[in-house]
């Protein structure tokens, strides 16, 4: 809107409230200052609202203590998948307006929910060093072959990813993969492949570590957050990253239940997601857009690099969070007895 002034007061009156201290909480660091530049300033500008950042660990007990006890501070928070849906199956967060975000099909899948409008999409991938290796690895088959690319390789020391990635490399499809990991003998399957380069692994514990090590030359190839290697990139790094059979999920924004400023907050989320805030996210972090809108806008040879360019997307599996919560647990159990065996 041309117009700042006529856009807040339109805003105004459409949410039916006066201007408000809007609380949003998100996971901090650099994402947090990006947030900043593409939502929360911009934001205050157009709807006469204050933005107050605040960030956190992802600890859910805090959102329940709040609304358990009337006591809610918070107006917008950031969650994970998992946390997304386990906070809505317990009433921690307010139903989100669906109708105020606009239409399913204008977002990547997954993007909208019941309580949760993601922000953006994140992937885990492999990833290499081009100057390490002397043939491009083209999928996890290629992770496991330990004669074709000698040397240690990095994993996310967890259950989540690993044994999905694992089952991916013993040639699951990856239409099936939860209909094979959700049986016995699935799990089974996945823990028998690990065992294979069980002894060639490095394991990574931070976001950090990977590219760490790849730039050490402690390992050959890795998983990693796709954003991590964006940003090597960004600094000069010669790390690739391999598509084919990537896992993706979306962080979302859900608003505790019992906010004062539940209008207001809907109004910010639904800003976040426009094609024109969404793109100075993307350009500054790396993680793809959750707007298909969004991909118009940006410069062709940076839309290649993103985990949702059309053409990498199609290459890549939903990590399935209803999954894990039902799993999880026993998963992470079995998956730490397994890690601390020699």
């Amino acid at each position: 809107m041309k117009n700042p002034i006529l856009g807040a007061l339109l805003m105004g009156i459409a949410s039916g409230v006066m201007a408000a201290d809007l609380t949003v909480i998100s996971f901090g660091g650099t994402s947090k200052d990006v947030q900043t530049e593409a939502f929360y300033k911009p934001f205050e500008k157009i709807s006469g609202n204050r933005v107050i950042a605040g960030e956190y660990n992802g600890e859910m007990g805090k959102i329940k203590a709040m609304v358990d006890t009337g006591s809610v501070s918070w107006d917008v928070v950031q969650v994970e998948g998992p946390e997304l849906l386990r906070g809505c199956e317990d009433g921690l967060f307010e139903p989100l307006d669906s109708s105020r975000l606009g239409k399913a099909e204008n977002y990547v899948p997954g993007t909208l929910s019941d309580c949760g409008a993601g922000l953006l999409v994140w992937s885990m991938a492999m990833a290499y060093d081009a100057r390490r290796l002397s043939s491009a690895p083209t999928g996890w088959a290629d992770f496991w072959d330990t004669q074709k690319f000698p040397g240690k390789r990095s994993l996310r020391k967890g259950a989540k990813y690993t044994l999905e990635i694992a089952l991916l490399a013993d040639g699951v499809n990856k239409q099936d993969l939860y209909k094979v990991l959700a049986t016995p003998e699935g799990v089974d399957r996945a823990f028998r492949k690990l065992d294979q380069i069980k002894s060639s692994i490095q394991w990574w514990e931070s976001g950090a570590q990977p590219m760490q090590f790849l730039a050490s030359g402690d390992v050959v190839m890795s998983t990693a957050y796709n954003g991590r290697v964006f940003a090597a990139q960004e600094e000069g790094a010669p790390m690739k990253v391999v598509w084919s059979d990537s896992l993706y999920a979306i962080d979302s924004w859900a608003i505790p239940r019992g906010s004062r400023n539940k209008q207001a907050a809907e109004d910010f989320i639904a800003f976040s997601l426009k094609p024109g805030q969404q793109k100075i996210h993307t350009v500054k972090l790396g993680y793809g857009s959750v707007n298909l809108g969004t991909t118009e806008l940006l410069d062709p040879a940076l839309v290649e690099r993103l985990n949702t360019a059309p053409a990498n997307l199609r290459q890549a599996v939903p990590v399935d969070f209803s999954f894990w919560v039902d799993h999880g647990e026993d998963l992470e159990q079995r998956f730490n007895a397994w890690a601390a065996k020699s």
